[in-house]
């Protein structure tokens, strides 16, 4: 067993130094998805702004997945692999219960003896997990830390489920945090609203499933993640515009200041009302990489943010307001300097 020795001087500034992502290859349009929950590509589009999305095959896992993203990341920032000596994965769809992920996920990188660890915010994932990193090098506890959003929501939804099949889908985000001179990470402004921790939910637990398999053997139906959809939309519309507010406020910086905005890709109609709220000026760019990949949850916020680097909506260096929001129902925000990319 290799050991680290945790940092004993802290930084007084942190930023992401570096960004990879990774899609997966298959790319599936509404028409294969409509079928079998009585819909259309006119409706899918019209009511989330999505044309396509990508769905991980049996060879791409969050294991896979997580690696061919923080390799990316590790490249762009420039940094060595020993150099990192933490890593946190923001995810909701690693389906064992123990182990967590990370520490495979570490290994495979060759961070042998790296502290490693997963969090669970659900869509809100990657944004806590960004807080976590830049804490962690500010007090000295980590010097450098690889952060990941990684699901593979396909095995967890019901493909006959009109509420959730059309939306989710696959792929994989990471950053590396580590010091800087100036800042590139602001203070997050992050809660929670657990009266509304129905409307994004597993539908039911383990120790439900298997009391349902002694009852009903085979005819048992396994647990599947479902969304009450309108009241997701009226939370995120009516409660979000004050958490952005405060995080460009708390970065000490005015609406006009930003260059991009990365909301979380729940949908694309959140995603036009948050932006006319808050009035963004006419050269702010606006990630909207839901027309392409779906909804990732912890993922969509990093790979919101490769496709506006991209695109070349967007360049290293630019200040970008990061927003992400979903189930428990959790949030959080941060004032962001975007990364070099790969």
């Amino acid at each position: 067993m290799v050991a680290r020795i945790a940092q004993t001087t802290g930084v007084e500034h942190t930023a992401i130094l570096g960004l990879g992502v990774y899609r997966p290859a298959r790319i599936v349009t509404n028409d294969e998805v409509a079928g079998a929950i009585d819909s259309s590509d006119e409706w899918i589009r019209t009511r989330s702004g999505i044309r396509t999305r990508r769905f991980a095959d049996d060879t791409e896992t969050v294991r896979s997945m997580s690696v061919a993203a923080a390799r990316g990341a590790l490249e762009s920032a420039g940094v060595a692999v020993d150099q990192v000596d933490t890593v946190i994965v923001a995810t909701s769809t690693h389906l064992l219960l123990t182990p967590a992920a990370a520490p495979q996920i570490a290994t495979e990188l060759g961070m042998n003896g790296a502290a490693a660890f997963d969090i669970s915010a659900g869509c809100a994932g990657f944004c806590h997990a960004l807080a976590l990193a830049s804490d962690l090098v500010r007090s000295g506890t980590a010097g450098h830390v690889l952060v990941i959003g990684v699901e593979k929501l396909t095995d967890t939804i019901n493909m006959k489920d009109r509420s959730t099949a059309f939306l989710f889908a696959d792929g994989a985000g990471a950053v590396i945090v580590g010091p800087a001179d100036d800042q590139g990470i602001g203070p997050t402004v992050w809660g929670s609203d657990g009266t509304q921790s129905h409307a994004i939910r597993q539908d039911k637990d383990w120790l439900e499933f298997f009391a349902e398999i002694e009852e009903k053997g085979l005819d048992a139906v396994r647990p599947y993640l479902t969304m009450e959809g309108t009241a997701v939309f009226r939370w995120a519309a009516h409660s979000l515009e004050k958490v952005c507010r405060d995080a460009i406020d708390r970065a000490g910086l005015a609406t006009d200041d930003l260059d991009a905005m990365i909301p979380h890709q729940a949908n694309g109609r959140i995603i036009e009302i948050m932006a006319r709220v808050l009035k963004l000026p006419e050269n702010c760019a606006l990630a909207n990489d839901i027309e392409e990949t779906g909804n990732t949850s912890a993922a969509s916020i990093p790979l919101a943010m490769e496709q506006l680097l991209r695109t070349g909506q967007s360049k290293p260096g630019d200040t970008a307001l990061l927003i992400a929001f979903g189930a428990g129902l959790s949030y959080a925000a941060q004032v962001v300097r975007l990364p070099n990319w790969v």
